[in-house]
C-alpha cells in the first residue's frame, strides 16, 4: 500500500476560504456519487454525514491545517 499526504496551512482568510472550497467540492461528489452509485446503502450515509461535517466545520474561518491523505492499495479492481 503506497500512501500520499498534502498539509494546507490556513495562516489567511484567503486560505480558509480554499480550504472550505475544497471541502464543498469533496462533499458535492461524494454527495453525487452515493445518489447515483450507492444509493441507500449504510457505508454511503455515513460516509457522507462524515464529509458533512467536515464541510460544515470549515465554514467559520479560522486558522489551522487541512491534511489529505490518499492510500492507495495494491490490488486491482474487479471488472
Amino acid at each position: 500500500m503506497s500512501r500520499h499526504g498534502a498539509t494546507f496551512e490556513i495562516e489567511s482568510k484567503t486560505d480558509s476560504y480554499a480550504a472550505r472550497r475544497i471541502l464543498e467540492r469533496a462533499y458535492d461528489t461524494i454527495r453525487e456519487e452515493s445518489r447515483s452509485v450507492r444509493e441507500g446503502t449504510d457505508d454511503a450515509q455515513a460516509l457522507l454525514r462524515e464529509f458533512e461535517a467536515l464541510r460544515d466545520a470549515a465554514r467559520h474561518p479560522t486558522p489551522g491545517k487541512l491534511t489529505i491523505i490518499y492510500e492507495q492499495d495494491d490490488g486491482k479492481f474487479e471488472d
